[in-house]
């Protein structure tokens, strides 16, 4: 069951806003499809951490059976905090100095890599002694905004694969132990051909890298946040993944693995960001609705243009109305415009939906504004997961001068 507008008015009441709110079985839900989904192919799924990296959350991730996927050292060190063990923690490399791929690889976590320049380090320190992934750029464009698109031609991410000659040389000189395949084309992809697209040129490949054993395609599944909109047909993506497998083998007589890396995903729809209304001020032309947050704690709408179902959970019934929703900080920083809600009244709680992923975790104390506190409900019970920041927070890391 969804939550119920009873229990965040009780979060709320009990927490104050603004406050973030996630759904335990919402998470279990979503993972559950894609196990159902898949449950004809060899796969594998790794939460991307990078989307919330609350530690309960990864706990409850653990308990549901997913593995994870770390973008950086310090996720994998959340991970094992929250009690991941190395071979459920992958670690996806992108711009780092290769000081933080050896704290990874000494951890016994997997590895992937996504330049030469890295890999050839790698290659010199390691040789065939440790298995290794790569990530290239396939040079194909998808997601909803340029910004969460990673694999076309003019992105940072990945082995380009105009420079397969020189990955080739590496691992044939080295004879590295190339066990994973990997491309991560993007964000909100609904179309399954898009995922096709990467398997037909990953299989491709793997007959050349014989030590391949795992096909990893990233994640990217399409999360719906406007109500028309559609999840990432599953089935008809594992029916083609499948099929495209099946022939592999039949052809080389190899059994490939297939991973994802599912973020948004697992929790986008988990999560609420909770507000009060601070401020109605009308226009000649707008009627601005201000509410206790920002920028700082929900910054999605403003750094990707991405819509947020917002609801009135105070007035519910009330008249509709067009409002400007803003927020409280010294910038222009709207949620949503000219969106038709029901009357907004000074003091209302109102909800921000599908704000699990990307949401506090980009957050941040911008105007020294405090970010909020984090509650997951758990079998119908408020756990407070994270407290409000206090001035005493934002002082903590501050040495003074004379």
């Amino acid at each position: 069951m969804p939550v119920t507008r009873e229990e965040l008015v009780r979060a709320a009441a009990t927490y104050g806003t603004p406050l973030y709110v996630y759904d335990a079985e919402s998470i279990s839900v979503q993972y559950q499809k894609l196990v159902r989904s898949f449950s004809n192919t060899d796969t594998r799924f790794f939460y991307a951490a990078k989307a919330l990296t609350n530690l309960s959350i990864l706990k409850h991730i653990l308990a549901i059976g997913c593995s994870i996927d770390c973008s950086s050292i310090n996720e994998v060190k959340l991970a094992l905090k929250a009690g991941f063990s190395p071979d459920k923690i992958l670690y996806t490399s992108n711009s780092v100095a290769f000081s933080e791929i050896l704290e990874a690889v000494s951890l016994g976590v997997s590895v992937t890599i996504d330049s030469l320049s890295n890999l050839e380090k790698f290659a010199a320190t390691y040789g065939s002694s440790y298995p290794i992934g790569v990530r290239l750029r396939p040079n194909i464009m998808a997601g909803g905004n340029v910004k969460i698109s990673t694999g076309h031609a003019g992105s940072k991410f990945g082995i380009p694969v105009e420079q397969l000659p020189g990955l080739e040389q590496l691992v044939n000189t080295h004879q590295l132990q190339l066990r994973t395949l990997h491309i991560h084309t993007g964000s909100e992809i609904a179309d399954a051909s898009v995922f096709v697209k990467g398997v037909q040129l990953l299989l491709e490949l793997a007959t050349r890298f014989l030590t391949v054993s795992v096909i990893d395609l990233g994640g990217g599944f399409k999360v719906p946040y406007r109500p028309e909109e559609k999840e990432t047909d599953l089935d008809e993506l594992s029916q083609a993944i499948e099929h495209a497998f099946s022939e592999f083998e039949k052809n080389t007589g190899r059994r490939l693995q297939v991973w994802f890396e599912p973020g948004k995903f697992l929790v986008a729809q988990a999560g609420y960001l909770l507000a009060t209304v601070t401020v109605i001020k009308p226009t000649e032309t707008i009627c601005f609705a201000g509410v206790d947050s920002g920028l700082n704690h929900l910054i999605r709408p403003m750094f990707y243009d991405a819509y947020h179902h917002i609801s009135n959970l105070s007035n519910p019934e009330g008249p509709l109305g067009a409002y400007q929703v803003t927020g409280n900080v010294c910038e222009t920083d709207d949620f949503a415009i000219a969106r038709m809600l029901p009357e907004l009244r000074e003091g209302d709680l109102i909800a921000f939906h599908t704000a699990g992923a990307y949401g506090f975790e980009m957050a941040s104390s911008y105007n020294a504004r405090f970010r909020p506190a984090e509650v997951l409900i758990k079998q119908g019970q408020l756990h407070l997961i994270r407290r409000r920041e206090s001035m005493e927070d934002l002082l903590a890391l501050q040495i003074s001068i004379e």
